[in-house]
């Protein structure tokens, strides 16, 4: 009867322990319905934004963007500027449910950032998964298929 208790209370615990487990895929939305994603297009491109920060793989480097705002248009061109200095690119929300994605989970939603150069924004040109959003931030986090870093980005709303 001991032995018996001890066995479903091990079963227990691993089942719980697994249960527990949290990984990145675990905090991505990873399916949003069109109307999300259609929400979330406007969202981005409703007003300015700024970085409240980027790390990049083993380093904050939130301070490389200090000053810059941030247009998503609607056609999809990216426009980051200083005042001094424009940066054009390109932004799309697209659903990679097509298999070319480099996530480990084909299956999601990417808020894609595409610049040519400089080289700090030529960083941020990825196809992003998205953690959260809301009307005034849009959290999005990468995964590296290289070398399994994690690179975070947030939006804040000016």
């Amino acid at each position: 009867m001991k032995t018996s208790i001890l066995k479903i209370a091990a079963v227990v615990m691993f089942m719980v322990t697994l249960g527990c487990e949290n990984s990145e895929d675990d905090n991505m939305l990873n399916n949003l319905s069109a109307a999300q994603i259609t929400e979330l297009k406007g969202i981005a491109a409703s007003g300015t934004w700024t970085i409240a920060y980027y790390f990049d793989t083993d380093k904050e480097e939130t301070a490389h963007f200090n000053g810059y705002t941030f247009t998503f248009n609607t056609e999809g061109s990216l426009v980051a500027t200083n005042g001094a200095t424009t940066v054009n690119g390109t932004w799309s929300v697209t659903d990679s449910d097509n298999g070319n994605d480099d996530s480990p989970n084909d299956s999601d939603v990417d808020f894609n950032i595409a610049f040519a150069s400089p080289a700090d924004f030529a960083d941020l040109t990825d196809d992003w998964d998205i953690v959260e959003y809301t009307a005034v931030r849009i959290e999005l986090i990468d995964i590296s298929g290289g070398n399994g870093g994690t690179d975070k980005l947030v939006f804040e709303k000016n």
